[in-house]
């Protein structure tokens, strides 16, 4: 049995000063991966992760204190590859690809779009572009998981207001449609998979008391190709992890 995690950290010097090593160290997942990092290749903290057991991979964004990914794993890699060969999006450090054997770990960090309509913009145009590299990944990788915080809000069970009127990206239409086409095409979610009906977050606004009322969005995934579907095990969310504003998504696996 493999266990996966997959955990937007909102920064990982701030999760770090909130006890990210010691939870790190004590669950001792097989792999865990990382996004929003926000660190710069200079300043990460490789060897107090590589001191717990972990080998570990990194894809840096240009810009200091913003996006970039990493993965932890105590499985060795046959290839690693950062990006996908767009550099609008590449240098904002988004993609880190793994392939274990004859399948594929994607950690990937999709725009939010929250900033404003420019963003959301960036982040149609980047899921349009994702979608046709991974069609092309696949013809040579038939196997993929994909994880992160994919900042998409899929379905009314995945955010407590669904009749919210102010249309915010995340849960606008046009995004819940690609996840729709997204599932549709070759895809499973693991954990609706596992859990049809469980109403269950795993990002909370940092106003109003918004995680203690549980008042949150589920934005965070791991998908897996649908040859895949005999090997989710099992799928859970970690809220009691309070290393930022994100829950751990954790799946195991039979690989």
């Amino acid at each position: 049995m493999l266990s996966i995690v997959s955990y937007n950290l909102n920064g990982i010097r701030a999760a770090i000063k909130k006890g990210l090593l010691d939870w790190v160290n004590e669950s001792q997942f097989d792999i865990i991966c990382l996004q929003e990092i926000k660190v710069a290749e200079e300043d990460r903290p490789q060897k107090d992760i590589e001191a717990l057991g972990y080998t570990t991979y990194w894809n840096h964004a240009e810009k200091k204190g913003y996006s970039g990914v990493s993965v932890l794993t105590k499985l060795k890699p046959d290839e690693v590859r950062l990006g996908m060969g767009i550099e609008k999006y590449d240098r904002e450090g988004r993609i880190l690809s793994l392939d274990f054997g004859d399948w594929t770990l994607i950690n990937a960090y999709i725009p939010s779009g929250t900033t404003g309509e420019d963003r959301h913009n960036f982040k149609m145009e980047f899921l349009k572009d994702f979608q046709i590299w991974i069609d092309e990944l696949k013809k040579t990788r038939k196997k993929i998981i994909l994880v992160g915080d994919y900042n998409i809000v899929h379905t009314r069970l995945d955010i407590h207001n669904p009749d919210r009127k102010d249309n915010p990206s995340g849960y606008r239409p046009e995004e819940r449609k690609w996840m729709d086409e997204w599932i549709g095409n070759g895809f499973v979610d693991a954990f609706r998979f596992k859990n049809p009906d469980t109403k269950a977050f795993s990002w909370w606004s940092q106003r109003a008391g918004s995680r203690a009322k549980n008042l949150g969005w589920r934005i965070d995934y791991q998908s897996a190709t649908t040859n895949l579907l005999d090997a989710i095990l099992e799928s859970y969310h970690l809220p009691d992890a309070v290393h930022s504003d994100h829950a751990p998504v954790v799946v195991k696996y039979d690989l």
